[in-house]
């Protein structure tokens, strides 16, 4: 699959157009996923319907942003208020699918990276609006993230492989072993605060919901999008911590969800990975050159 910079330029908009449709329609789905997973509903049965007067929504009333405008915000049939939420959702998935792409482009990246990104923004979305609402990150959504992240790195070796290289095993298996591992040693190391804590403090550090989302960020995209992940989650969901026991006064063992600050540590990295690691290695270059005290 060629990669991005050599897409023809002239069919660049119609591209931006085409992903930004279907980070809506990928964002109607969520939306799906945001109402039914923490009630335990299936995703696929039954169709789309009203939740208080069980009206079927026709297609033409499920048009990704559209048919929420056209309908005033309101069922059909019951006129009954339906939440901005729907609205949001399919706007923001098609606005963060189309920085994706544009990323991809800019950097000349192999086109097979959308992929990985694609499917971690829509984890990310769906574990910001249900753990906020329900504290709970679905399994459904994590164990869907570590299997994609493997089957991609068997379909697409250059996600994890350099490809100028030669190798003396197949570059699919080394690939998959690197999603793998990576998966593995970030899952054993949260699984290991979360315990610790437990142990220590008589309360969950962390929740196996987070330790799985990390799992599954680790399949998708690495390591160093892990541990950033979890420093940002870390540090934002305590700042957020302290504002409760400040200004609401909750208590300090109060509990609240981590899984949107470490959605949206994830969303960075996406974003802004290579700026952040590249500033990494290059502060880490100079205190090392720099001259001891």
């Amino acid at each position: 699959m060629n990669g991005p910079s050599q897409f023809p330029e002239q069919l660049i908009p119609m591209m931006n157009i085409f992903i930004f449709i279907l980070g809506a329609c990928i964002g109607s789905f969520l939306n799906v996923c945001i109402w039914r997973l923490p009630r335990n509903e299936s995703v696929v049965s039954p169709p789309s319907h009203c939740p208080k007067c069980d009206y079927l929504i026709p297609w033409y009333d499920n048009i990704p942003l559209v048919s929420w405008l056209v309908l005033g915000a309101r069922c059909r049939k019951c006129k009954v208020q339906i939440s901005p939420r729907y609205f949001l959702v399919e706007l923001l998935t098609g606005y963060l699918f189309l920085l994706v792409w544009i990323k991809v482009l800019t950097l000349g990246q192999p086109a097979v990276f959308i992929f990985p990104y694609f499917f971690l923004v829509a984890i990310c979305i769906v574990t910001i609006f249900v753990d906020a609402e329900h504290r709970i990150i679905p399994n459904e959504i994590t164990y869907a993230g570590i299997i994609v992240g493997l089957v991609l790195s068997v379909l697409w070796p250059e996600l994890w492989v350099p490809q100028h290289r030669k190798w003396i095993v197949p570059e699919r298996l080394i690939s998959f072993m690197f999603s793998a591992g990576s998966m593995l040693i970030c899952v054993f190391l949260m699984a290991a605060v979360s315990i610790s804590g437990k142990f220590l403090f008589k309360k969950d550090a962390m929740g196996w919901g987070d330790v799985k989302y990390i799992g599954a960020v680790a399949a998708l995209i690495g390591i160093p999008a892990c541990f950033f992940t979890l420093l940002f989650g870390s540090l934002t969901g305590s700042m957020y911590g302290i504002f409760l026991m400040v200004f609401r006064k909750r208590k300090l063992r109060s509990a609240f969800p981590l899984g949107p600050f470490l959605a949206a540590g994830t969303l960075i990295w996406i974003y802004f990975g290579e700026i952040i690691l590249n500033a990494y290695l290059e502060i880490s270059r100079k205190i090392s050159l720099a001259p001891p005290f």
